[in-house]
């Protein structure tokens, strides 16, 4: 008698189950029904708004690629050498610092009479021309006007900077070691980074922002 009532009572519960998931089941794919239904405003909208979205690249585009343009390569390189060929300077660097001595060639390679000078510590000479900490690189340059140029400075902007120098400046400055850099190369890698102006009064202000390999050219 008991085996027919658990059976029963299996059965009732299947059945009532199965009911249960009919009444849920089907609003719920009348849910989803309704959400995959076409919108009819959206779709009629979509090829209107394409245009416009490639229009507006378009536009973009035009505008962005004459900046991209606005230096040629070959005039400021000839302006670079004529400028720095007739200046001389010392790189005061560590004997084991790599990428000082490819600086050093980089800048004699741009016209720049460059005599490396091996030192045991490089800071003193930053402090003796007036380097603030927080501008440090590996190596200092001072020409012999008495200007300095501390780090990976682009010759392009040195040669700039030595044309008309700022009268409150006393030279510039490329923090830290930025790969891509000149004398920091490093396969096709590069980060954007600022030469900054030194002042007499031992502030600094942007004097260049790099922000692809082409703007040291």
């Amino acid at each position: 008698m008991r085996r027919y009532t658990n059976r029963f009572i299996n059965e009732h519960n299947l059945i009532s189950g199965r009911v249960l998931s009919a009444i849920v089941v089907l609003p719920l794919s009348l849910t989803i029904a309704a959400c995959n239904q076409p919108n009819s405003a959206a779709a009629e909208s979509t090829p209107a708004t394409e245009p416009t979205i490639a229009t507006q690249n378009v536009q973009t585009t035009q505008t962005e690629q004459p900046t991209a343009e606005i230096m040629p390569v070959s005039a400021p390189s000839d302006t670079q050498s004529t400028i720095l060929k007739n200046i001389s300077a010392t790189v005061y660097k560590d004997a084991n610092c790599g990428c000082c001595k490819e600086w050093v060639g980089y800048a004699e390679g741009h016209g720049l009479n460059a005599t490396a000078q091996n030192v045991e510590d490089v800071s003193l000479f930053k402090e003796r021309y007036s380097v603030p900490q927080q501008m440090r690189s590996c190596h200092t340059t001072v020409t012999t006007d008495g200007y300095v140029f501390e780090g990976h400075v682009p010759a392009k902007y040195m040669a700039q900077f030595l044309k008309n120098p700022p009268s409150d400046a006393i030279g510039l400055a490329v923090s830290g070691m930025p790969v891509g850099s000149p004398g920091m190369e490093y396969q096709d890698k590069f980060m954007p980074y600022k030469v900054m102006q030194l002042n007499k009064d031992g502030s600094t202000a942007i004097y260049a922002t790099i922000d692809s390999p082409q703007q040291q050219i």
